[in-house]
């Protein structure tokens, strides 16, 4: 076996498989497969140009989709993927992904969105993949990672392709989160905006009436000691995902970093039949501890310990059409060569608090521009912060023309059902732009 791999490795991603195809009894070769293939892409980013990553090589994604970098942007080299590159002059939307993924995950709805007349950009943001120009360093300066800079970065990039405008930012997970502020600050930049999976409820509110009567000091939300005091003590997985400990938890999981995504994906999405969500009637630690363990975990257990539980059997893999283990292998060669802690940094942005005043700024405003927010129907994303999709539709969103939970979805909703969503987002950006034009 350590021939076969060593062969391998020196060779191309493609001709790596095929040798493992050659040599290896196809009773073991899913195994090695997905090990080496982790190594092949992890190998094939660096080997280039000194050790700098590379684009990705074509035959990994589809038809009409290339990979490509534009330079100085926001201090980043941003890495990119590209469809409908080929006419110039046509409306662009701006893909934005969350965590753990990355531009490959748009990679199901890109085709589809270049085929109706766009042109689609889906970068890797700054702290994944193979952008470059950011530091995983815990005890670095977060300032990079909060939501501001965040939209700095979208509309460098828009402005670096030659936009004045893009017709829609669409933002899944965390990436819902850029694309609600990009629409909120910038709506003359971003004329309509998606939000998937992860409701905007809004800028922070500034303290209000307080000439007379000051506001108390703000003190440590006391959900999370109530959390921890339970009789099964729990912690939210965002303020888990603070700790200085996480990365190192899933980059060096005891199953690998490939067995442990498959689980982590299969966990949170319409696969796994624990994912029937309702709304929390608060937010308190008697509600929460209603969310599935990814969400509220277990106090004494890692993620990687907490969605191993959950892992897949090999007929469940061997079913699951929309993420087979070749695709799934290339999230895993980015996130063993990169480390999860540039996804992580957005997070301690939230949990700590450092930037409240900044977003503060902008408490009362709404976004104006078209909106929609689809989710999966099976998805506990969206009710996880309660009361945030009420919010979104009756006050943070004052144009919000639809909300649509895609039945067979789960949290990916872009990767599980991505023709529904490829028409839901078409037949949005038609209705918004036909009115507004």
């Amino acid at each position: 076996m350590a021939v076969i791999k060593s062969t391998a490795l020196r060779l191309s991603t493609s001709s790596a498989i095929r040798h493992i195809s050659n040599w290896w009894p196809a009773s073991n070769a899913s195994c090695l497969f997905a090990e080496l293939t982790v190594e092949c892409i992890h190998a094939a980013a660096q080997v280039q140009h000194g050790g700098d990553v590379t684009p990705i090589e074509s035959h990994i994604l589809p038809a009409g989709i290339r990979s490509r970098f534009v330079e100085d942007i926001n201090g980043l080299r941003v890495h990119v993927l590209e469809a409908g590159f080929e006419t110039k002059g046509r409306p662009c939307i701006l893909l934005v992904h969350g965590f753990p993924e990355l531009a490959f995950s748009w990679r199901k709805v890109m085709p589809q969105l270049a085929a109706a007349g766009y042109h689609v950009i889906a970068p890797d943001q700054r702290g994944y993949g193979r952008t470059t120009g950011w530091s995983a360093d815990y005890d670095g300066d977060l300032r990079p990672f909060n939501l501001l800079n965040l939209v700095r970065d979208a509309v460098g990039l828009v402005a670096a392709f030659g936009y004045r405008h893009v017709d829609a930012v669409v933002g899944h997970d965390y990436g819902s989160s850029v694309a609600a502020w990009c629409a909120l600050v910038r709506p003359d930049v971003f004329r309509s905006v998606a939000l998937m999976s992860a409701p905007f409820g809004g800028p922070p509110p500034l303290p209000f009436g307080t000439a007379d009567q000051p506001a108390p000091p703000k003190a440590e939300d006391p959900v999370h000691q109530d959390l921890a005091a339970l009789p099964r003590p729990r912690i939210h997985y965002q303020w888990y995902y603070a700790t200085r400990d996480a990365n190192a938890h899933m980059q060096h999981a005891p199953q690998g970093v490939h067995d442990f995504l498959r689980a982590y994906y299969h966990h949170k999405s319409a696969d796994w039949p624990g994912n029937t969500p309702t709304p929390l009637q608060g937010w308190t630690a008697s509600e929460l501890a209603k969310l599935p363990t990814y969400y509220v975990m277990d106090r004494d257990q890692t993620m990687a310990e907490t969605v191993a539980a959950e892992m897949p059997t090999p007929e469940q893999i061997a079913a699951c059409t929309w993420l087979p283990d070749n695709e799934l292998a290339f999230y895993a060669g980015e996130y063993a060569r990169t480390g999860f802690q540039g996804g992580l940094q957005w997070y301690r942005c939230n949990t700590t608090g450092a930037f409240s005043a900044d977003y503060e700024t902008f408490a009362g405003r709404t976004i104006d521009v078209p909106s929609t927010f689809i989710s999966g129907k099976q998805d506990w994303g969206i009710y996880q912060r309660p009361g945030a999709i009420e919010a979104m539709q009756t006050s943070a969103c004052t144009d919000m023309r639809a909300v649509h939970l895609i039945d067979g979805a789960g949290h990916w909703v872009q990767q599980e059902q991505p023709d529904e969503v490829s028409r839901l987002l078409l037949a949005f950006l038609k209705n918004a732009h036909a009115q507004s034009d």
